[in-house]
């Protein structure tokens, strides 16, 4: 009869039992505290969370205009970063380093200034490749490699059954 009474007690959480669970703490009643915590209830979902969830922020570009803030800095180059540059170059020439900050800031260039023209390898490469290596690369430049490591093992078993093929003909 008493385990039914236990049963229908229905405890959630420890706020439930007031100041029982301290006293069994400091009481050493160890008995009694693993009762009371193995009446709680283990469902996640009926407990109440202690800590309210954090607000939504606002976006970047919420939080730039709130600020009146300029657009970010380009990381890769544009068109137009060539022309800051020389601006600036020009600026460094005829006024000096604050003129130079002052465009910085107005119109910022990029951080990355890739080659142009290279069919997208790196400078020292391409400029290394022979006239006749340079005809064979293909005319436009390529973006990226997008490599997963999922699909790495995948091709490498690819490619050695085509370098197998390749070399019994």
């Amino acid at each position: 009869m008493q385990i039914h009474t236990l049963d229908k007690a229905q405890l959630i959480n420890e706020v439930q039992l007031g100041s029982n669970l301290n006293h069994a703490v400091e009481g050493g009643r160890r008995a009694d505290f693993a009762l009371m915590l193995a009446m709680l209830s283990p469902d996640h979902l009926e407990t109440v969370p202690v800590d309210a969830p954090p607000k939504s922020g606002k976006t970047e570009t919420e939080l730039r205009t709130y600020f009146e803030l300029q657009d970010p800095k380009p990381l890769s180059t544009t068109e137009h970063c060539y022309v800051n540059g020389a601006a600036q170059a020009n600026a460094f020439h005829n006024s000096g380093l604050s003129d130079v900050r002052l465009l910085h800031e107005l119109q910022p260039t990029a951080l990355n200034f890739p080659p142009q023209g290279t069919k997208g390898l790196p400078e020292d490469i391409y400029h290394n490749l022979s006239g006749h290596e340079r005809r064979m690369l293909p005319p436009k430049e390529n973006a990226a490699i997008k490599a997963s490591p999922q699909n790495l093992y995948l091709s490498l078993i690819h490619a050695k059954r085509f370098a197998e093929m390749y070399h019994t003909a």
